[in-house]
């Protein structure tokens, strides 16, 4: 290990080290947003690593997934590095703490490459037979081709125990008699995920390791792997897990997509929305606030905020989405300048199909951002803004007074005759709609309503007036015109 590797850097170094074994999970993300928050907070380095050493699982499908998820986060990092391209390192370290005798090739069959499979059981903590092996019979085997795992030589008998400070939970020990002789190398000399995590961590200064607490218990192991390695070992830091509803873990396996960060995108959450509620399940800010920007939460960050309980993703099967995310998304759709949340919402209605320009959708976007919550939600709010023609609709609902059709093609063709010369703009639309109105003897409501419905094609419509100048004067004069012919053959 270079001399310089071994020394720890002033300001802190942290890293995202995710496996590309599926897509990029709800709780990896969190972690990279804790990693990334205390960097950005402590003025500190960002590494993302890639521990792709398990070559039988790893796809470029999930590569893919985890930088689609990351960029769409948008958080930055400062270095890169891929596992699979440090290979000749990890060979290199594990050689290393062989020769100051602090390993031993395992050649039996049954244990050859399986790193924790028996301790996991409690029942085997170490192979005597190879542990004991003489150095001379290990070598002559090993010279001879046979296959074997190296595993580290626990201490055992001294009555040693094994400490470090957690960052979220504290004061940590085990006994080292009570921890397996895990493996280095496996047996096609592949390291295991515990060796080329310590190497890199090692090699690459990372002073802080914040992770789920899922790998707490495999700290132990790693203490005495750094110890190997003659280095210090990190700060570590353990986030709580994110659980569903039913308190068990959230899984790739049993809940499917709902734990893809993918899925929140695809359905139309704002990346800051979703970092805002991922940093609230597990860590708090002293006065309690809720909507947060990124900013701010990147000022408030610390490890002395996040909780120790298991953080709850309420989430059903009518209803993929925590209600708490979903709020926090519609603040943050609501916060956005209209130029900002106009251009997140152009994809969509370009998916749906509306190939509306620019301005267009600018024109829009102040009409139906307090109606959504998700920005896909745009699409079913605005659609009527996009079509030349309107989707069937029930004439019915044109009418202001039940069975008054009468009425209702009064107050149509009365809107169309004004409409034809009266300013396109909200004031004077206003104006001229509410002079029609009392020149028909009508209140606002029996007048207004068979004009929304006409120009949107329902009841339920963003602010009249805006939605009629957005939508322009030979569009609304198309419409109501449609609208009259209903009535007719309702007549």
């Amino acid at each position: 290990m270079p001399e310089e590797s071994l020394v720890q850097s002033r300001k802190p170094r942290v890293r995202f080290a995710p496996s590309p074994t599926g897509f990029l999970h709800v709780g990896s993300a969190r972690t990279f947003i804790f990693n990334w928050l205390f960097a950005r907070h402590n003025q500190g380095t960002m590494v993302l690593r890639l521990d792709d050493t398990d070559v039988e699982r790893n796809t470029d499908a999930s590569v893919q997934s985890i930088f689609e998820g990351l960029r769409w986060l948008g958080l930055n990092w400062d270095e890169e590095y891929k596992q699979s391209e440090r290979l000749t390192l990890h060979r290199q370290a594990a050689e290393a703490i062989f020769a100051r005798g602090l390993a031993y090739r395992d050649f039996t069959p049954a244990h050859a490459g399986d790193d924790n499979q028996s301790g996991a059981q409690g029942a085997w903590l170490s192979n005597p037979g190879m542990r004991d092996l003489p150095p001379e019979e290990s070598s002559r085997r090993a010279a001879a081709g046979e296959p074997f795992a190296l595993r580290y030589r626990v201490p055992r008998g001294e009555g040693r125990t094994l400490r470090f400070l957690d960052g979220v939970y504290g004061e940590q020990s085990k006994l080292a008699d009570e921890v397996e002789d895990f493996a280095l190398l496996r047996s096609d000399g592949m390291p295991t995920y515990h060796l080329a995590s310590c190497v890199d961590d090692a090699d690459m200064r990372i002073s802080h390791i914040i992770r789920g607490q899922d790998h707490l218990t495999n700290t132990f192991k790693h203490l005495l792997i750094f110890e190997g390695l003659g280095t210090a070992a990190p700060q570590f830091a353990h986030l709580p897990l994110l659980v569903a509803p039913d308190g068990t873990k959230l899984s790739k396996r049993k809940h499917g997509p709902v734990v893809s960060v993918t899925t929140y995108r695809d359905a139309g959450f704002l990346p800051q929305a979703f970092i805002n509620f991922l940093c609230l399940l597990g860590w708090s800010p002293k006065n309690d606030r809720e909507f947060l920007n990124l900013n701010e939460i990147r000022d408030l960050f610390s490890l002395e905020g996040v909780n120790r309980s298991n953080a709850v993703v309420n989430f059903s099967e009518a209803d993929p989405f925590d209600p708490k995310a979903v709020w926090l998304n519609a603040e943050h759709l609501r916060a956005l300048p209209v130029d900002d949340l106009s251009a997140q919402l152009a994809p969509f209605f370009e998916q749906a199909g509306f190939h509306a320009a620019p301005e267009k959708i600018a024109a829009v976007t102040p009409l139906i951002r307090e109606r959504i919550k998700l920005l896909r939600e745009a699409v079913g709010a605005a659609d009527f803004f996009f079509v030349h023609e309107l989707p069937p609709y029930d004439p019915a609902e044109l009418i202001p007074q039940k069975g008054d059709a009468a009425l209702a093609l009064r107050v149509l063709q009365h809107a169309e005759q004004v409409l034809a010369s009266a300013p396109f703009d909200h004031d004077a639309l206003e104006q001229t709609m509410r002079d029609a109105a009392a020149s028909l003897g009508l209140k606002a409501g029996p007048m207004f309503q068979p004009i929304r419905v006409a120009v949107c094609g329902r009841k339920n419509a963003p602010p009249l007036f805006e939605t009629m100048a957005a939508l322009g004067r030979e569009v609304c004069l198309a419409r109501i015109r449609q609208a009259c012919d209903k009535l007719d053959a309702l007549a």
